[in-house]
């Protein structure tokens, strides 16, 4: 086929040879570059390996064990540490990391839930975390721990999750106590000085304390409830307590909130919303612990383990992924804004339409065929653009929920729709027929929020247009 060619041809040899030079560059090049990733990935390596060597070697010359105070101060440098944590980095940039790397959690429970979100957090750039829980690790730990090994059973829960966290972060600062969590000065004490508190407890006598300190004292704390008898992933979210249904611990814990504290709402909550599965039967009991309670309804008892709650692994882990994901985003100002509630979504929003419909056909006087906004409208104006939250300051998940135009001369669409409580609807109602402007029955706060959502709302209805 290349016959035809003259290979003596000057021309021919001078684009021979260019094509050869190409060829010997690119390689030369791609062989420079194999060479520069190989030699800075070893640099690295030992470079990790000195910084470790150091705490090691330190450990050992010493009569004494470096504390953890001691090992974060020992030599690990800063890029070390940004190399780590580079993805993070390229995340949260570099105001939100120096949030992240010095913020301080305690987490009150080291199991399933608990282990899994000091594993993140710490992954994730937090630099000092406090260990609280009185349980030492059991085979039966192994099923769902993150860090828990065969050569950790019968030791304490604690120090199982710190020497994981220490294998991880060299610089770590941790603070273990194995002791159970009571609310006495030694236990108000720990939640002092710290951004978030993680409430992964077993014993609901002493959740609802903790619960209950913290909303009191404006320390801001996630809790997690039930992942017993449970099997799907999907159906696990972050809410409010007062938006849970389908979880009995959630129940008992916002029963007793209510009655001995008088808390309703305001703690966030990781739970899911699948009923337990009938199928996962509570592991049997002697007839001595049924006279404790009606076991079918998995109640829960103030004494540890007195129902044995079958647990699926996986759930519990990703429990405290949520955790973790919803701390780290606060920390960084990220905070995820619109957590989804599932509490009987569908009816929520039939109910809403038809509320809208019987105020519109009142203040049109008429009956309507139907209103100008479908369930997509009202999925949208409920969770997305008022974040299932009264307009009203503080802006808090209306005990019931209603939806009404903002301005009655304007038609009735997303960008004219607002939530409110059902109490705050009357006043909102009265205002109006005394002639009143939104902005003078509710202020210019409201207002000016309206208002950004009303812009919101537009540029929402620009795109479904497109």
């Amino acid at each position: 086929m290349l016959s035809g060619i003259d290979w003596r041809s000057h021309r021919v040899q001078l684009v021979g040879v260019a094509l050869s030079t190409c060829f010997v560059t690119a390689g030369a090049l791609s062989a420079f570059q194999t060479l520069s990733k190989r030699r800075r990935r070893k640099e690295l390596e030992e470079e990790v390996r000195r910084a470790v060597g150091k705490l090691e070697n330190g450990n050992a010359s010493r009569q004494q064990p470096y504390t953890g105070d001691e090992k974060r101060r020992l030599e690990f440098s800063d890029h070390l540490i940004r190399e780590q944590l580079a993805r993070c980095y390229a995340v949260f940039q570099e105001d939100g990391m120096a949030k992240v790397r010095k913020a301080r959690v305690v987490i009150v429970g080291c199991g399933g839930v608990g282990s899994w979100a000091a594993m993140m957090l710490v992954r994730s750039g937090i630099s000092y975390i406090r260990l609280v829980d009185f349980d030492q690790v059991t085979l039966s730990s192994l099923n769902r721990h993150a860090s828990a090994t065969l050569a950790d059973v019968g030791i304490p829960k604690v120090r199982s999750v710190a020497k994981a966290l220490r294998a991880v972060s060299s610089w770590v600062e941790i603070d273990e106590r194995q002791e159970t969590w009571r609310l006495d000065d030694e236990g108000t004490r720990l939640l002092e000085g710290v951004d978030w508190v993680v409430d992964a407890i077993d014993n609901i006598g002493t959740k609802v304390s903790l619960l209950a300190h913290c909303h009191r004292n404006g320390i801001k704390v996630i809790s997690s409830m039930g992942a017993g008898s449970k099997l799907d992933p999907t159906r696990i979210q972050i809410t409010d307590i007062a938006s849970t249904t389908e979880d009995p611990l959630s129940r008992a814990v916002r029963v007793r909130l209510r009655k001995e504290h008088r808390i309703t709402t305001g703690i966030t909550v990781v739970y899911s919303s699948e009923p337990p599965v009938e199928a996962l039967k509570l592991i049997p009991l002697s007839e001595e612990e049924r006279q404790k309670g009606d076991v079918k309804h998995l109640a829960v008892h103030d004494d540890f383990r007195v129902r044995v709650i079958p647990v699926f692994g996986p759930l519990p882990s990703i429990f405290g992924l949520h955790v973790a994901s919803y701390i780290i985003c606060d920390v960084a100002g990220m905070p995820i804004q619109r957590p989804l509630a599932n509490k009987n979504r569908k009816k929520l929003y039939e109910k809403l339409m038809v509320e809208l419909k019987t105020r519109e056909e009142k203040l049109l006087g008429e009956p309507l065929n139907r209103i100008p906004l479908d369930e997509v409208d009202v999925i949208y104006i409920f969770e997305d653009l008022h974040r299932g939250k009264s307009i009203v300051p503080p802006y808090q998940l209306p005990n019931k929920p209603v939806l009404t135009r903002w301005n009655p001369q304007d038609p009735l669409t997303p960008e004219n729709c607002v939530v409110f409580d059902a109490s705050e609807l009357a006043k909102h109602v009265e205002g109006l027929k005394q002639g009143k402007t939104g902005e003078e029955i509710w202020g210019q706060e409201v207002a000016e929020l309206v208002a950004r959502r009303r812009e919101e709302a537009r540029e929402w209805m620009k795109k479904i247009m497109e």
